[in-house]
């Protein structure tokens, strides 16, 4: 009479499973070893570690936590993965189990995928950090130096070269931004003869033709040690870069060469065009600046809430300007002369900004004011703390990768030690870093040919975790 149960001891921990409950998975792992336990008797050659005839035991040396989650599988119909599991050691249990990711139940399945986002990207910083040490040894002498210019322009924490020009350029920002500001400045212009036209003061311009001179001087070495100038160009912050410089050169082409080509009015409206395209270069900042580079990403990330808001406020807008202009033409000296001329006075109310040129006169109309800037600050208050929580993650986030991939490269480097057998890569698993894959420690430094061990391993580890973007692919160990 066969028994009720399969035994199993996965990693000293017995278990028995019910038959019943394995039958309903033949195509796992467990499902298969009851499959030859029934036809052909005992039999697991291949599907486990050890098998004992005695006991009727099959062993695994496997983590038994895991496999706990493992189990949910046949008595419930989906697994629950632990919060603090690693993603990639638990892609690794089911595949060994030859179980599909799809049966993660769909809460675990959401965080599965994140947590595996987050160890891509650290693969990735990493892969590149060894890129860039080995690139450092191979090529030409000259493309070593376009590297090398690349990492001090894009990379500041690279150097000290690379932080002082970081710095640097920084300063030339800020200087030049208040240069034109200053620029405006009555006092500080110079009146021309004859028909009066205004001149920047000459000390002015020389403080911005340094500023221009830098900033064209850092885009045409970063355009020449770019490795991919057609990717470089189409860049939004590089095409910041190139709007920044690109007044400062067409307006020394004009004074030279435009009296030849356009009429003087006409040169006066290209070169007023130009002043108003300098407002580009404060964006240089946030090349500079990890914050707005956030605040950029958690706005990219936050599309939907601002889409929610933009709708509120257009809705809100619709409704009580045209509300307002109904109401107040009983009013024989009303500032609303039509629906689209109230709109103005819709957005400045709902807003808070309230400028007093367009304002309500009646009783009902005075109502309808202030029944729409409470509404106002309604639709503008419930969209805004799910973009703090978007810009708060993406920025926690960041931090944590920046920690992990840091963690990561001073092990390799720690490789020298004799004592040193195993390293890991981490991951950020709710703000913790958490060891995901296994680098085999090596006896060389990340400058020696051991670099290229060390990329290998890690391509290992992308491979190991390619299965995981396919919930339909199984995995076989």
């Amino acid at each position: 009479m066969e028994p009720e149960a399969l035994v199993v001891n996965v990693g000293g921990v017995r278990l028995a499973l019910h038959r019943t409950a394995l039958r309903r998975f033949p195509h796992t792992r467990l499902g298969q070893i009851l499959q030859q336990s029934e036809s052909r008797g005992p039999n697991a050659t291949g599907l486990c570690d050890d098998y004992d005839a005695v006991s009727d035991e099959y062993y695994f040396d496997r983590d038994p936590q895991s496999f706990n989650r493992i189990v949910e599988l046949y008595y419930f119909g989906q697994i629950h993965m632990e919060r603090a599991a690693c993603p990639a050691c638990f892609k690794q249990e089911m595949d060994f189990w030859k179980i599909d990711v799809d049966y993660l139940d769909e809460c675990c399945c959401l965080r599965f995928y994140e947590l595996k986002e987050e160890l891509d990207e650290i693969l990735h910083r990493v892969q590149l950090a060894l890129e860039d040490a080995s690139d450092a040894r191979d090529g030409s002498k000259w493309s070593r130096t376009k590297r090398w210019m690349w990492r001090t322009m894009e990379q500041p924490e690279s150097s000290a070269l690379a932080r002082a020009t970081t710095l640097i350029s920084f300063m030339f920002v800020i200087i030049s931004s208040v240069v034109m500001c200053l620029g405006t400045i009555p006092e500080l212009q110079i009146h021309g003869p004859g028909d009066g036209e205004t001149y920047d003061h000459p000390v002015l311009n020389a403080i911005e033709t340094a500023c221009m001179s830098w900033f064209s001087l850092e885009f045409l070495i970063r355009l020449t040690s770019a490795p991919n100038r057609f990717v470089f160009v189409f860049t939004f912050l590089n095409a910041v870069d190139l709007l920044t410089v690109l007044p400062f050169l067409l307006t020394i082409l004009l004074s030279v060469f435009g009296s030849s080509f356009l009429e003087l009015s006409t040169m006066r409206q290209v070169l007023q065009v130009l002043r108003i395209i300098r407002i580009a270069r404060i964006f240089k900042l946030a090349r500079h600046s990890s914050g707005l580079q956030t605040l950029t990403y958690a706005l990219r990330r936050s599309f939907a809430e601002l889409g929610l808001l933009i709708m509120y406020m257009s809705v809100g807008i619709f409704i009580f300007s045209t509300l307002g202009y109904t109401l107040e033409q009983s009013h024989p000296e009303t500032l609303f002369s039509s629906i689209p001329h109230a709109f103005w006075w819709a957005i400045i109310t709902m807003t808070t900004v309230g400028y007093g040129d367009v304002y309500p006169k009646t009783e009902l109309g005075k109502v309808n004011a202030a029944v729409s800037f409470l509404c106002g600050i309604l639709a503008i208050a419930l969209p805004i703390h799910p973009i703090i929580n978007n810009f708060v993650c993406f920025y926690n986030q960041q931090k944590v990768l920046d920690t992990a991939v840091k963690h990561q490269l001073t092990l390799m480097t720690m490789a020298l030690h004799p004592h040193s057998v195993t390293q890991a890569i981490p991951v950020a698993v709710d703000g913790d870093l958490t060891n995901v894959g296994i680098l085999p420690s090596k006896e060389q430094d990340l400058e020696s040919g051991g670099v290229f061990d060390a990329q290998k391993e890690l391509g290992d580890q992308e491979d190991t975790l390619e299965n995981a973007h396919s919930p339909n692919t199984r995995g076989r160990k």
